[in-house]
């Protein structure tokens, strides 16, 4: 549980990006598993360098600390695309104040460049740097201290960028919407125009379908498919959890840690305000 909590380091930046600008050797690929309450594991792309809190606070996500250790510790994770914003566990799961029970608590989880296995954090998410082409993971659940138990059910190769260039254009170049002046038809050297010979056009050849076992027409080869342009899906999980691309989405409201330290905070100085009123009032009697 240590992962999530150390650290009080300032947050590097991190720019949010669509999938596929992640690749094998730039980017990072964070990925939220929220199964625990029924929903998907989300991925998405930060550039680095930046730090794994910084990463989880970007482009739509955002997290909670709690009353006791302050933001630095992850008490809840949202996602602004994912059930409108919801925060999990949610207030009425976990208030937030204290540190939570090792049986349920978000794990940090990372691997680096073209590894397949999952590292606990020893580093607090403020204070690990991820590299590029690495993979961030917060799972929740029952994790021991040591990381040997309650471990990720999902691969790192499940979830990481498997393109070694960026797919798509961040910034789409303007087109070029200016109309060449149109040039005559067989236009010479000479000082006549020189006409084209039409060349007669040959009939369209009819298709004949390789006739299947059933009947039909046999479907296309491989060799005949589109090519695929959007980012590379992930690998397979079979029986695993579901794996969703997350873009880049609106941030959701900051909430640091829950709301009782800042009102004793608040209480506490009205009482040390009211009694320094108390006493000059006091101090003024007495003259």
């Amino acid at each position: 549980m240590t992962a999530a909590a150390l650290g009080t380091a300032p947050a590097a930046g991190a720019a949010p990006q669509p999938i596929g600008r992640c690749t094998t050797t730039s980017g990072a690929v964070l990925a939220v598993d929220f199964g625990h309450w029924g929903g998907p594991v989300y991925r998405s792309c930060g550039t680095t360098p930046t730090t794994g809190y910084a990463l989880l606070n970007q482009g739509g996500w955002r997290t909670t600390g709690t009353g006791h250790d302050g933001p630095a510790f992850i008490c809840r994770i949202s996602y602004s695309g994912h059930k409108g914003g919801t925060a999990y566990p949610t207030p009425a799961q976990d208030d937030c104040v204290l540190t939570p029970p090792a049986s349920a608590y978000w794990s940090y989880w990372h691997a680096g460049p073209g590894r397949n296995t999952w590292t606990y954090s020893q580093l607090g998410a403020m204070l690990h740097e991820p590299k590029p082409g690495s993979v961030e993971l917060w799972t929740f659940g029952a994790t021991n201290v040591e990381g040997t138990e309650g471990r990720p059910t999902i691969s790192p190769d499940q979830l990481r960028a498997h393109n070694t260039a960026p797919i798509g254009d961040p910034t789409p170049t303007p087109k070029d919407t200016r109309t060449a002046a149109p040039v005559p038809p067989g236009t010479g050297t000479g000082s006549k125009p020189v006409r084209p010979k039409p060349t007669p056009s040959a009939p369209a050849a009819t298709p004949t379908p390789s006739p299947s076992p059933t009947g039909s027409s046999a479907p296309p080869s491989p060799s005949a498919a589109a090519t695929r342009t959007g980012p590379p899906a992930a690998a397979a999980p079979g029986d695993g959890p579901k794996v969703v691309d997350a873009a880049p989405a609106a941030d959701t409201s900051r909430d640091t840690g829950s709301a009782l330290p800042a009102l004793a905070t608040g209480a506490l100085v009205l009482l040390i305000g009211g009694a320094a009123v108390l006493a000059a009032r006091r101090r003024r009697t007495e003259r």
